[in-house]
């Protein structure tokens, strides 16, 4: 689905702290740095990974690729609206 990486980078061309993201997503910030901290795909129940897609996309972020092939992510200046 997205890598560790991808949410980092997300977070960063938010502008976004972690605990902006915990804030956002719902999670706590001991589950963001375990996730953000691997270079593996993250180890976490869908249910999270799923808060953290839905909060990063709803501030216009776009994961492009896949976890195997070149994963990535672009931004929209106008979030997404559903």
């Amino acid at each position: 689905m997205l890598t560790s990486a991808q949410i980092r980078a997300a977070r960063s061309m938010l502008g976004w702290s972690a605990e902006d993201l915990c804030n956002r997503a719902g999670i706590s910030r001991r589950t963001l740095v375990k996730i953000e901290s691997s270079d593996e795909p993250p180890k976490a129940n869908f249910t999270t990974i799923t808060k953290i897609y839905q909060a990063l996309e709803a501030a216009g972020i776009e994961f492009i690729g896949t976890p195997d092939d070149a994963p990535g992510i672009r931004f929209h200046a106008q979030p997404k609206r559903s």
